[in-house]
């Protein structure tokens, strides 16, 4: 078979990581970029003769990539500490490297726990990621939201078996995770230009989109099937389209007041970020 390195980023995941690192056992080599973990992390993932890096947290895609880097292997699957493959994919993937595969990368679906469920609907199943691929073809935009996956310019091919993933186990978990990401894409969105500065592009970013998806997802995808369970995360993964572009609005907007008083440091700053007029 040829050689494959694991890439983990993780930061308390004890909780996952054994599991995670289990299902991968068979690997030739696994590397971990630690963030600061105040937890048994470290020690579990030692346990399973994991290669740790200490590094601070420089986002998502930065930090992915760092563990990309020290891969050395022909292969790279690039897991989160909360997946893990099914035995089913672990095997497909050592069938796979014994032979000689037809692609450099390849997408893997991952079938979500959510909330005690696995989403079979709603645009969340196969849910495919690139996680597979030769060493040295694939990376993070640098720019990129949590959790984002690979990007490559060569030809991909679909793996058939899933690997599984434990997103959201409850909702306070799901909310605390959502105003994180949330508040983590405002740089993103500000870069793109993204900051609803007409009131058209207001309500079509803060009110339409969230609405539009809800109907795609809930309805039109079947999120439905997926029981109150679906019902409960696609009515708050709207709420969460909602809160990205709020927030970046607001952030733009602090941003424009800032600079006004940078200039008329005296002027009284209205609603609008503009210096009020006297009355």
């Amino acid at each position: 078979m040829q050689s494959i390195s694991v890439a983990i980023v993780a930061c308390n995941e004890a909780e996952s990581i054994g599991r995670t690192l289990a299902s991968v056992s068979w690997a030739s080599e696994i590397n971990l970029v630690d963030s600061g973990s105040t937890d048994k992390t470290v020690e579990i993932a030692k346990s399973y003769g994991a290669r740790i890096f200490y590094e601070s947290w420089k986002g998502y895609g930065p930090q992915v990539n760092s563990a990309l880097d020290k891969c050395t292997c022909d292969w790279i699957l690039n897991l989160d500490a909360d997946e893990w493959l099914s035995p089913e994919l672990a095997q497909e993937i050592q069938a796979l490297l014994s032979g000689q595969p037809r692609y450099a990368a390849y997408m893997i679906p991952r079938l979500n726990l959510i909330f005690g469920r696995w989403m079979r609907h709603g645009g969340l199943y196969p849910d495919h990621k690139l996680r597979l691929f030769r060493r040295g073809i694939a990376r993070l935009r640098e720019d990129t939201e949590p959790h984002a996956t690979p990007k490559t310019q060569e030809p991909t091919g679909k793996l058939k078996k899933p690997m599984l993933h434990r997103q959201y186990p409850t909702f306070e978990y799901y909310i605390e995770h959502m105003q994180r990401y949330s508040t983590a894409t405002i740089p993103l969105f500000l870069r793109k230009g993204r900051t609803s500065d007409s009131i058209f592009a207001f309500v079509a970013n803060t009110v339409l989109n969230p609405v539009l998806t809800f109907i795609k997802n809930y309805i039109f995808r079947g999120g439905f099937l997926d029981g109150r369970e679906g019902l409960i995360f696609h009515l708050n993964h709207s709420a969460y389209v909602n809160w990205k572009f709020t927030k970046a609005w607001e952030a733009h907007r602090a941003t424009i007041a800032e600079s006004v008083q940078s200039v008329a440091p005296n002027a009284p700053v209205g609603e609008s970020g503009a210096p009020s007029s006297p009355e």
